[in-house]
């Protein structure tokens, strides 16, 4: 069995790409970030840029996809999200794209929480709503490039049993029954529309405690608007939910197979991740917990 070929670059090889690619941006000061995500390696390089080099070939697909869309939807949204300042291609011995995109002030959400949640909850609705109402038609459809998020949640019911397998201190028998009960919800029978796709603290930067730009969009697709609605157990309390939820207008199923998208992804990461990202692997179990919560709530 092949194995995949990973590279988490450092200092020395992202110089060499500046001097190949970049050369007016080679000698700038170059700092390694510690992110709460798991495929990228990213550099602040001097006070204005940053650096975002794949570590796997599946990772580098997602940038291209970056490089492709951001540009175009960040004429749509009012949030700030990555300015792509250079497209950078293959060189020398890293065999994938990368990327040179501007600084966005703030720290990850998972270190640092906003100060007014009901505030962030309206941001984030209508980021929702601006990222829906796009009308560009040729956008890259849910499908594996996306993790499968975005399509039917039934075609993820293998994989999230699993995870309810392997998870530990978990109430499995709640969750199953959640996440049963959003399988059964009526799939979304509408137009596929623009979703970010991972809409978690690790993603979110919140400054001078507002929230103030939503980065990484490599799980970025076209498909049901339920997906980014996932981000309301992933990021904001049972009150937070609710300023949400009110601020956009959507039906009980929509919110439904949100709910169950939390799940699904919380309690995938949280297993997966337990002991790899204890970060990730924390705020993934939380999110799915508040999903089941709620369920048993609400149902």
């Amino acid at each position: 069995m092949s194995v995949e070929l990973r590279i988490e670059a450092d200092d020395e090889l992202v110089r060499r790409l500046l001097r190949s690619q970049a050369p007016q941006l080679a000698e700038m000061p170059l700092k390694r970030l510690a992110t709460a995500g798991v495929n990228n390696t990213i550099y602040r390089l001097g006070d204005d840029l940053t650096v975002r080099l794949p570590q796997t070939a599946w990772c580098a697909d997602h940038i291209r996809k970056e490089q492709r869309w951001l540009p175009a939807l960040g004429e749509h949204v009012t949030l700030r999200i990555p300015t792509l300042v250079h497209a950078c291609e293959p060189g020398g011995d890293f065999p994938w794209h990368w990327s040179i995109y501007g600084w966005l002030d703030g720290d990850e959400a998972v270190h640092t929480p906003v100060t007014d949640e009901h505030a962030m909850a309206r941001q984030l609705a209508t980021l929702i709503e601006e990222l829906q109402q796009v009308t560009i038609t040729d956008g890259p459809l849910s499908g594996e490039h996306s993790g499968m998020r975005g399509l039917p949640l039934a075609v993820r019911d293998p994989v999230v049993r699993q995870a309810l397998a392997n998870i530990t201190s978990f109430d499995t028998a709640a969750a199953t029954a959640a996440w049963e009960a959003a399988v059964r919800t009526p799939a979304w029978q509408g137009p596929p529309v623009w979703s970010h796709g991972d809409l978690h603290p690790g993603n979110v930067l919140v400054d001078n405690g507002v929230l103030s730009a939503v980065i990484d969009w490599e799980m970025l697709s076209v498909g049901d608007p339920a997906l980014d609605l996932s981000g309301a157990w992933m990021l904001l309390t049972e009150a937070g939910r609710e300023t949400f939820r009110n601020s956009l207008t959507i039906d009980d199923d929509t919110w439904a197979r949100g709910r169950g998208w939390a799940l699904c992804i919380g309690v995938i990461a949280a297993a997966y991740y337990h002991d790899s990202n204890p970060i990730l692997a924390g705020f993934s179990r939380r999110a799915a917990q508040d999903a089941v919560d709620d369920f048993l709530r609400n149902g």
